[in-house]
C-alpha cells in the first residue's frame, strides 16, 4: 500500500510540472505546499520504517527531524536565492557579488552540517546509538528511492 501512495505521489510530482507547463505557468504555492507535506510525511514513514521507531520514539523524533528538514531547507534557499540574483545580473556582476555568491555555496555544506549537529543532541535522547548510526543511511536509501521511482517514471 504503501507503495501505491509513494507512486502516487511520485507520479503527481512528475505530473504537476508538465500540467502547469502546459497552462505556460508554474505550479501554485499551494500545490507545492501539498505535495512538499506529502513527500515529508512520505519520508517520516520510510525513515520510521528503516530505523524501527517506536511509536513514542516516532512522536518524538518526528517533529524535531522535520525541524531540522525546514532549517536545512531555508539555507539552501537563501544560498539559491543568492545564486539566481547573480545569475539574473547576466555578466554585469562585481567580482564582490561572485565572490559572496561562491562563497555562499561552498559554506553551504557546512550550514547544514551545523543544523544536524544541533539536532544530534537532541537525537540522542531519542533514538538508540544503533538507530543515530542508521539515520544517515535510512536518509540515503530514502533519496535512492526517489530517484529510482523517477527514473521509472521517465521510461
Amino acid at each position: 500500500m504503501k507503495k501505491i501512495a509513494f507512486s502516487l505521489i511520485l507520479f503527481s510530482a512528475a505530473i504537476l510540472p508538465l500540467g502547469a507547463q502546459a497552462q505556460n505557468q508554474r505550479p501554485t504555492g499551494r500545490e507545492r505546499e501539498v505535495w512538499m507535506k506529502e513527500m515529508q510525511q512520505y519520508k517520516n514513514d520510510f525513515i520510521a520504517k528503516k530505523l524501527t521507531l517506536t511509536d513514542e520514539q516516532k512522536a518524538k523524533f518526528m517533529p524535531l527531524y522535520n525541524s531540522m528538514d525546514e532549517e536545512i531547507r531555508k539555507a539552501q534557499e537563501e544560498t539559491e536565492k543568492l545564486y539566481r540574483q547573480t545569475v539574473k545580473r547576466e555578466g554585469k556582476a562585481t567580482d564582490l557579488e561572485y565572490e559572496k555568491a561562491a562563497e555562499a555555496m561552498y559554506e553551504l555544506k557546512g550550514r547544514e552540517n551545523e543544523i544536524e549537529m544541533k539536532y544530534f543532541k537532541d537525537y540522542k535522547q531519542i533514538l538508540s546509538p544503533k538507530q543515530l548510526f542508521q539515520l544517515k543511511d535510512a536518509e540515503r536509501d530514502f533519496t535512492r528511492e526517489l530517484m529510482k521511482q523517477h527514473r521509472r517514471q521517465k521510461k
